[in-house]
């Protein structure tokens, strides 16, 4: 029977550093999932806690849990973590627990750690961001720390790697040895004890402050039921027990029995404050004009730099993806089998892995943004405007997100603890333009827009691909504030965040984040592209009846005299038009015309539903099946700009067309995992169906718009 890997908690404050300790313990050895039973993220991963040279290596399991201040939870995401903790049946209930804490402000990271150590878990403090405290005045001493916490404490670097040596020894020693329970730093009995000891013999519970626990919140117990529940109730006003006034009391005893524990081991030369560079970059970044300016420039910077970095390797991917469809369209023997290969699967990929550049470029440029502390200050500066529209400064980090994937961000509003906030926010996140939706902005910019540059510097598709974002932004801005006056707010809002100080982006963080971000849209959406298209070449390779041969028997007769090249194409249009696919787009065909668009299109939109990024790999599938066989070699781009509309004989990707499907696809609902989010998060389809209906009305209509006032 395979033995159980230990598993260890990580566990810390908000931009305390956790997440880059996360990556430095386990590398790539890391996986990311939802917590049993919630859709709130999990990210886990194995780290070794000896070499090879000292022996046997033992691997153990770390688990990334959601920053908090408090033990309380104020949201969802906070709630996870007493949910396991308080839990030992819980899958994820640690065997040791790994408290990070941000060394330049002790005191309050230390709050924490006394609740987490009275929980009566194993634990050990990584002392980091060592070298904030050092410019800020502050020199930690870890050894008088240690010795009044009773618990190993270990400096570390978790941006470089500094002390994990250390800390992995510690963490070893924990699981090696059963160490006695440390006295309380808080302990509940000494006034409430009655109810202490109620709860522990009805609960079989060996813990004073986890007893307390069972009393404060029970209610957010997912392992409690309703009985259990009630029952603790029955306690609370059998002893008449006062919350509010009970938890005040305890976070001012704590603070105090910490502060003479802090003094002993920080020294503070002269007035500890923030870098003073940090306080020169904020008078501009923060400013009420400059913070603006300075966030638009910065974006517009990331968006020219997608477009003139990645054009050379997405030139070549595609070039080359071309050329081995053709070389394998020649090596192999024409028939069923082959058009499946090629214009099927291959053609497929091809629309997959041609966007690999752009998107590893976009996230790691977010990254880097995330890594120096920048992105807590836009967050603070889009507070102001925020309020006016009915949200508030937290939203700024779903919709940030959504620039990635919509799924994932509007998980990621469980931090807003306003529901009303909450809500506009998980309904207005789509309008960000996501991940998913570049492969058909590129591709199309990239047919209307030339390749020059404006002023000398600024790259015109870039402009373009920056403007489209922009646009999404300002939707969904636009639609909060419309949306603020039918959702009713019941709760009233406030806006708290500590402010992290600027450092320089650690490379392997963001490595590590651009590898997650390209392999999630590789695998995950790359299956979906692949399946879709393979399906789509059957549906577009068959039709009902005889009609396809019959169609092919008449357009051969008719152009008998034609050269073989254009009798082909001719062919492969109409059986691509008396297919499966073809009557099915022929069908819808009617509701999208006045947007410009024709059947082909039709199908692509369609089945884009389920992924947007499954247009262009439809595209590719259906221009590959319905094109010339001497143009095999010819690359998505080319196949798009070589399309001709039946009606007027000129191209069919006009800059009305384009520029419509441009705006359609900015603003339209074709996902139908972030509906199925949404209706996790909402619990229930009302707010699904009402954000489907207004996304899409909205992106017909803007569509609609710009094709007749451009055509």
């Amino acid at each position: 029977m395979k033995q159980k890997k230990n598993r260890i908690a990580l566990v810390g404050n908000p931009n305390a550093g956790k997440s880059s300790l996360f990556n430095q313990l386990t590398g790539l050895r890391q996986k990311t999932g939802n917590f049993p039973g919630v859709t709130v993220e999990k990210k886990s991963g194995t780290f070794r806690l000896t070499t090879p040279d000292q022996g046997a290596v033992q691997e153990v399991l770390l688990i990334d849990f959601p920053g908090i201040y408090s033990i309380y939870p104020k949201s969802a995401d906070e709630q996870v973590v007493m949910n396991v903790l308080a839990n030992p049946s819980h899958p994820d209930y640690p065997d040791a627990v790994i408290v990070v804490a941000d060394a330049s402000n002790l005191q309050r990271n230390l709050l924490l750690f006394t609740e987490i150590a009275d929980l009566g878990l194993p634990t050990v403090l990584a002392l980091n961001m060592l070298d904030i405290a050092r410019s800020m005045n502050q020199e930690v001493n870890a050894v008088p720390l240690a010795m009044q916490l009773g618990v190993p404490v270990v400096k570390i670097n978790a941006r470089t790697g500094e002390g994990l040596a250390h800390l992995r020894q510690a963490v070893q020693q924990l699981l090696d040895h059963e160490k006695a329970a440390l006295p309380y730093f808080f302990d509940p009995s000494e006034t409430q004890a009655a109810l202490i000891e109620e709860v522990k013999e009805s609960y079989q519970l060996t813990n004073n402050y986890l007893a307390l626990q069972y009393v404060c919140q029970h209610d957010s117990f997912a392992f409690l039921d309703q009985p259990r529940r009630a029952r603790l109730d029955a306690f609370i006003d059998k002893h008449g027990f006062d919350q509010t006034d009970f938890l005040a009391r305890e976070t001012i005893t704590r603070y105090e029995r910490l502060k003479p524990i802090v003094e002993k081991a920080v020294k503070v030369d002269g007035f500890g404050a923030q870098p003073r560079w940090t306080q020169r970059l904020d008078r501009v970044l923060l400013h009420p004009v400059w913070g603006y300016l300075s966030f638009m420039l910065i974006l517009l910077v990331i968006f020219q730099a997608v477009f003139a970095w990645a054009q050379y390797p997405m030139d070549w991917i595609d070039a080359g993806t071309a050329s081995l469809i053709g070389w394998t369209k020649e090596a192999l023997p024409a028939g069923v089998l082959n058009e499946l290969l090629t214009d099927g699967l291959m053609a497929g990929i091809g629309g997959v892995i041609i966007f690999i550049p752009q998107i590893a470029f976009l996230f790691a440029l977010v990254a880097l943004l995330e890594e120096s502390g920048y992105m807590a200050r836009v967050m603070v500066i889009m507070d102001r405007m925020m309020r006016r529209l009915g949200l508030n400064g937290r939203s700024v980090v779903p919709l940030i997100s959504g620039v990635a994937c919509a799924v994932p961000a509007i998980m990621t509003t469980r931090s807003i603890t306003n529901s009303y906030e909450r809500l506009l926010t998980i309904l207005v996140t789509p309008l960000m333009s996501c991940s998913a939706r570049l492969p058909i902005y590129t591709i199309l910019i990239a047919l209307v827009v030339p390749e020059q540059t404006v002023l000398g510097v600024l790259n015109l598709q870039g402009l373009v691909l920056f403007a489209l974002y922009f646009l999404g932004l300002a939707a969904a801005l636009g639609s909060a504030w419309l949306l603020s006056f039918f959702i009713k707010r019941k709760e009233t809002s406030y806006f708290m965040l500590e402010m992290p100080t600027y450092k320089l982006p650690r490379w392997s963080h963001v490595g590590i984040t651009v590898y997650d971000s390209v392999r999630s849209f590789v695998v995950e959406a790359g299956r979906i592209i692949v399946a879709i298209s393979i399906v789509l070449w059957v549906l577009a390779s068959y039709g009902p009846g005889d009609r396809m041969e019959a169609a092919e028997e008449s357009v051969r007769a008719r152009m008998a005299q034609e050269a073989p090249d254009v009798q082909e194409a001719a062919v492969s249009s109409v059986r691509l038009e008396y297919s499966y696919a073809g009557h099915f787009g022929r069908f819808i065909e009617p509701a999208i015309r006045p947007l410009g668009y024709d059947w082909k299109i039709g199908i692509a939109l369609i089945s884009s539903f389920a992924a947007r990024e499954v247009f262009v790999g439809t595209m590719a599938t259906i221009y590959s099946i319905g094109g010339d066989a001497s143009e095999d070699a010819m690359t998505v781009k080319e196949r798009l700009r070589a399309e001709r509309n039946p009606r007027t004989g000129g191209p069919m990707y006009t800059p009305a067309v384009s520029y419509s499907l441009l705006v359609f696809y900015v603003f339209a609902m074709m996902c139908m995992s972030t509906l199925a989010i949404v209706y996790r998060e909402t619990r229930g389809w009302k707010w699904p169906l009402i954000q489907l209906v207004y996304m899409m009305a909205l992106a017909y209509g803007a569509a609609f718009a710009v094709y007749q006032l451009m055509s």
